[in-house]
C-alpha cells in the first residue's frame, strides 16, 4: 500500500503530461478558464500547459492522500508531509510563473531530505532508520553493515538529486519527464535489488558465523 502511495504521484504526473502533450490548446484553454487568476498574467499558453496540468494534478493527488489517510486515521509518515509541502509549495510557484523549473527541482530536494535525514538518524545518531523500516531489528547483522548501506544510500540519495537535475537543465522536459517515470525508477529498483542481495549476502556470513561457534 505504501508503495502505491509513493509512486502513484509519478504515475500520475507522467500519464497528464504525456495526455497533456497530445491535447495542449485544449488544456491551454481550458486552464486559462477556470485557473486564470492563479497564473501571472492570467493566461497559460499551450507550451506550458502539459506540464501546469501534471502539476496540478500531483499537487491535488498529494492533498487527497494526506485527507483520506486522516480519515482512515492511519499513520502518515513524515516524509510524506515534507512531500506535501515541497509539492504544494513548487506547484504554487510553477502554476504562477508559467514556469516547469520548479516543478522539476522537486525530486531532488526530496532526495536531499532523505540523504540529510539518514546522514542524521544513522550516521550521528546511530539510529539506523534503515534497520527500523526494514523491521529487520532480529537479523544477525552488525551495525557496520548496517552503516554502510546508510553512507551507500546516502550516495544514491546525492546522486540521483544532482542527476535529476543534470537532465532537467541539459534536456527538453518530455525527456526529464520520461526519465521521472522510466530513469528513476529503474535505477531506484537496480539499486534496491543491490542492496537486498548484499544484506543477504552478510545475513549468511553472520548464521555461518553463529553456526561454528
Amino acid at each position: 500500500m505504501k508503495l502505491l502511495l509513493d509512486f502513484l504521484p509519478i504515475v500520475a504526473f507522467f500519464a497528464t503530461y504525456k495526455w497533456g502533450e497530445g491535447h495542449k490548446d485544449a488544456v491551454a484553454q481550458w486552464l486559462t478558464q477556470h485557473l486564470g487568476f492563479m497564473v501571472n498574467g492570467g493566461v497559460v499558453g499551450a507550451s506550458e500547459a502539459a506540464v501546469m496540468l501534471a502539476t496540478l494534478v500531483v499537487v491535488a493527488i498529494s492533498l487527497v492522500q494526506v485527507v483520506v489517510m486522516k480519515l482512515l486515521r492511519k499513520p502518515i509518515d513524515k516524509m510524506l508531509w515534507i512531500s506535501l509541502v515541497v509539492v504544494v509549495g513548487l506547484g504554487a510557484l510553477t502554476l504562477y510563473f508559467h514556469s516547469e523549473t520548479f516543478i522539476k527541482w522537486k525530486p531532488t530536494i526530496i532526495y536531499a531530505v532523505m540523504a540529510g535525514g539518514l546522514l542524521i538518524s544513522d550516521i550521528v545518531m546511530g539510529k539506523f532508520v534503515l534497520r527500523a523500516a526494514m523491521q529487520a531489528h532480529d537479523l544477525s547483522v552488525p551495525d557496520t553493515v548496517w552503516r554502510r548501506l546508510s553512507w551507500a544510500w546516502i550516495a544514491f540519495f546525492v546522486g540521483m538529486g544532482l542527476l535529476n537535475l543534470y537532465v532537467a537543465y541539459q534536456y527538453s522536459t518530455d525527456t526529464w519527464v520520461n526519465f521521472k517515470m522510466w530513469g528513476s525508477m529503474g535505477l531506484m529498483l537496480v539499486f534496491t535489488l543491490a542492496q537486498g542481495l548484499y544484506l543477504s549476502r552478510h545475513m549468511q556470513a553472520a548464521e555461518a558465523a553463529k553456526e561454528r561457534a
